[in-house]
């Protein structure tokens, strides 16, 4: 049928999907969006979205049970209904995929719903309940999006044992919550269920939380979190479990003795593995990489041709914003456009409170790469702003090359730091220095102002600090 001849079939309505289809649309091209379950994948549905959405509440939960009295503000007999906050939550969510519909349609897309599976290089089948469609397609993007990772020793069960996918709709709070992984999504989660009054005790296999950032970025938010009432277990390794009663006990390797800690559930938050599996790839020769995913080259072709692949189901951080990028750039590389994503300027986020950002590299990957680097930091504690908003915990930190004073790297830690860092990933993109960060112009007073200093702090000319 003409209808179901197509320039582009999207396989995936994750950020990376669906934002691949809108700009094929805007480009002239025919496009096709297939998605198995709901618009707007993993990040919409029971991950990005949903989380945040929790993360607010509960940010404002905190501070009326915790901060509100130092602003003069009574209030007593706080509480929380937890099915009035998960049904928000779903609201949220709700909002977004009826956008992600009409954005998707109203520039020209066509959605079919149904499980995408590639038959040849220009032909996708869509499996339906009620049988299946045949799309023929000049070009095909798999945009599958990524799963949790399971431990072999201590599979899902959905109720005791869970992935972030069930760790964001509990339907009663656990007395006790035992976090494996201490980056983002196990940081975010466990503050989530610490602030409604679970016992939350994150278990990290390396030496530091969020272990990508730099070890005083580390260690400062580590003791903000302590004090939010999380315990940690760093350079500790989760060796087996048993179910005891209604109880999780979960044995570990910490300094060389066993310890034991016990739970209701457990959020195992140790990554996440590409969704490659059942997109048919092997009928067309395409091969994985050994960690399951597709490889392609640097205009996001893999070894067929006609068909691309973006987001987390290829190498790189499996970000939303990674995704989304590469969704605009094969689309536009597809169109016979030039299509680039600047991989060294993306940015990444833990949104806690104070949230943990950062954008290029550290300073101890610029140590392994042999780079001479130079550093300034500020505290929050002496920003103006950052006072007057009682949110003084946290720190800037700029990482500049100490011979071109190039930024490398911008780490901060702070209330608002996933806004924050855009100003740094702005200056990297155009190859800016410490310099012109130190000389552009920041509003008085601003928690942004920090930024400024710790980049005036590169060359030791802070103006506010000691």
């Amino acid at each position: 049928m003409s209808d179901h001849n197509f320039d582009v079939v999207v396989i995936g309505s994750g950020p990376g999907g669906y934002v691949a289809a809108i700009r094929a649309s805007q480009l002239g091209l025919k496009t096709a969006l297939v998605e198995k379950g709901n618009l707007g994948g993993t990040c919409l549905n029971v991950g990005c979205i949903p989380s945040k959405a929790l993360l607010h509440s509960t940010e404002m939960l905190h501070f009326a049970e915790k901060k509100a009295k130092n602003h003069g503000i009574k209030l007593e007999g706080v509480s929380f209904d937890l099915s009035t906050m998960m049904g928000r939550k779903t609201t949220v969510v709700e909002t977004l995929k009826q956008g992600v519909q009409m954005l998707v349609t109203k520039k020209g897309g066509t959605i079919f719903q149904g499980l995408g599976v590639i038959q040849n290089p220009d032909t996708v089948i869509v499996k339906q309940d009620d049988g299946d469609l045949t799309l023929s397609t000049k070009n095909i993007i798999i945009a599958t999006g990524s799963t949790p990772i399971e431990l072999p020793f201590l599979p899902y069960d959905g109720e005791k044992v869970v992935s972030s996918d069930q760790a964001i709709a509990f339907d009663s709070v656990p007395e006790e919550l035992a976090v494996i992984g201490a980056s983002a999504i196990g940081l975010e989660l466990g503050s989530v269920w610490a602030r409604l009054g679970s016992k939350v005790t994150v278990i990290e296999y390396l030496p530091k939380i969020a272990p990508t950032f730099d070890d005083d970025i580390c260690k400062l938010s580590e003791r903000v979190f302590k004090r939010q009432g999380l315990t940690f277990h760093t350079a500790t390794r989760v060796t087996g479990a048993e179910t005891a009663g209604e109880k999780v006990v979960l044995t570990a390797e910490k300094n060389g003795k066993e310890i034991t800690i016990e739970a209701d559930k457990v959020l195992v938050a140790v990554g996440r593995k590409a969704n490659s599996e059942g997109t048919g790839l092997d009928s067309v020769g395409i091969e994985l990489d050994d960690r399951g995913r597709i490889p392609i080259d640097a205009h996001f072709k893999t070894s067929v041709p006609g068909i691309y692949a973006i987001g987390d189901v290829v190498a790189g951080p499996m970000l939303a914003h990674k995704a989304e990028e590469e969704g605009v750039a094969v689309a536009e590389v597809i169109a016979g456009k030039a299509g680039h994503v600047n991989y060294d300027v993306i940015p990444g986020v833990i949104y806690t409170d104070p949230e943990i950002a950062s954008v290029g590299i550290s300073e101890q990957q610029a140590v392994e790469q042999g780079i001479a680097v130079k550093t300034g930091s500020f505290n929050l504690s002496a920003n103006g702003r950052a006072i007057a908003s009682d949110i003084t915990e946290g720190m800037v930190k700029v990482i500049a090359d100490a011979k071109t004073d190039r930024l490398l790297g911008v780490q901060i830690l702070a209330h608002g730091a996933s806004e924050l860092i855009a100003a740094a990933v702005t200056h990297m993109e155009y190859g800016g220095s410490a310099e012109d960060l130190a000389r552009t112009i920041h509003a008085h007073p601003t928690v942004s102002e920090s930024m400024k200093e710790a980049a005036l702090g590169v060359d030791g000319r802070g103006i506010h600090s000691i």
